[in-house]
């Protein structure tokens, strides 16, 4: 398996709900960021610009609160693949503490019609060695 991919996420004071910590809405929106921001450093530029990416369902665990002064990375690694669907885990850590982790199918689609398309082998191999 490829090493997980660090994706440093920076809180804003409008991530910050009423009761003072990251408003749980925000994490989808870090899940998201990061999957995109891992597969745009891993594919190669062509492949990027063919294919667009698209959640087909998120399942989030919340397990500490997270506040404005916190570092927290989120940490992505692909599980596997089939077909044109690729599912992901996503740890959100402060520091060596995990704050939340997040399992979520991703459709890959290709980029003029806007349809399925599975990834290229020698494209996937670049997060999911195995295949």
């Amino acid at each position: 398996m490829v090493d997980a991919y660090h994706h440093q996420i920076g809180i804003r004071q409008d991530d910050i709900d009423h009761m003072g910590h990251v408003n749980n809405a925000v994490y989808l929106k870090w899940v998201q960021d990061a999957v995109v921001r891992y597969w745009e450093s891993i594919a190669p530029p062509d492949a990027v610009a063919r294919h667009l990416w698209v959640a087909l369902k998120h399942e989030i665990s919340y397990r500490r609160p997270t506040f404005l002064d916190d570092d927290v990375v989120a940490d992505v690694i692909a599980e596997k693949m089939q077909g044109a669907k690729v599912f992901f885990t996503t740890i959100i850590k402060r520091g060596e503490e995990v704050v939340a982790e997040a399992k979520s199918t991703w459709c890959c689609l290709d980029a003029a019609s806007r349809r399925p398309a599975r990834l290229a082998r020698d494209v996937a191999r670049r997060f999911l060695p195995e295949l």
